[in-house]
């Protein structure tokens, strides 16, 4: 194993340990092996464990986070993109898809091959997918440009399969496109990630236009906002993801 590839897998393992639910679930746990020996010491850890995982459950806390790491809001339909092509960035894949014989998209990426499918047709800009294979299996561009050319009419132009994370889609893009002369991009990405893609993109040489797709705004609709779920703690989750990312990217010298 390379020392990238186990500079990757540590990366990713130490994201898992810290947030939601494991980072909460854990600091729990720590707190109940230690109340009988350390009772405040442990009962504080416990509470603190439970308190923050049902606060990130909350879907207004969810809400709050996601807006305050997004960067971009949506382009209005009549948005004029003054870019070179339209890069869309994956977010995974699900191998075991029998009823498509294979491997098929996440929900979230295949929100961002729809939206890439859209303004690709809206605007006849050529289109570059990126994202390589995580674990085994294809990488994400070959699955993501098979979906744009049957599913919604869209042939791909570039291919980037060979990235696992956010910096190498950047780097590995660069040596694709900027060679071609193609500098100004549009980024197909969620709200979310939009702040993270962004940077490591002009870092990389690129001048990044932010396409996002799924960026709501911060709202309360409802009293269920404040009512602890499943989907609060995966936005929560996300959001939290993306800040750590951020603040990696900050660590690294990134604008």
């Amino acid at each position: 194993m390379d020392s990238q590839t186990l500079a990757f897998w540590a990366a990713k393992l130490a994201g898992q340990l810290v947030l939601p639910p494991i980072g909460p679930l854990a600091a729990a746990l720590l707190g109940l092996m230690l109340i009988r020996r350390f009772p405040r010491t442990g009962r504080a850890l416990a509470l603190t464990g439970v308190g923050s995982l049902a606060v990130l459950s909350v879907p207004v806390v969810a809400s709050l986070l996601m807006f305050a790491v997004t960067d971009a809001r949506p382009l209005p339909p009549s948005a004029r993109i003054d870019a070179q092509a339209i890069v869309v960035l994956g977010a995974g894949t699900r191998p075991n898809a029998p009823e498509y014989g294979g491997e098929t998209l996440t929900s979230m990426t295949l929100e961002r091959v729809r939206y890439g499918a859209v303004l690709a047709k809206r605007t006849g800009l050529p289109v570059a997918v990126a994202g390589g294979a995580v674990y085994d299996g294809r990488p994400e561009a070959e699955v993501m440009s098979d979906a744009l050319a049957t599913e919604f009419g869209v042939t791909v132009r570039w291919r980037e399969g060979a990235s696992r994370n956010t910096h190498q889609n950047a780097r590995y893009l660069a040596k694709i496109l900027l060679p071609e002369g193609v500098k100004r991009i549009a980024v197909v990405t969620h709200g979310v990630d939009t702040r993270r893609a962004r940077r490591e993109l002009e870092a990389a040489g690129f001048t990044v236009i932010p396409a996002p797709t799924v960026a709501p705004p911060f709202s309360v609709s409802s009293v269920w906002d404040f009512v602890p779920s499943m989907l609060g703690l995966r936005a929560s989750y996300l959001a939290l993801y993306e800040i750590l990312g951020n603040l990696k990217a900050s660590w690294d010298g990134l604008p």
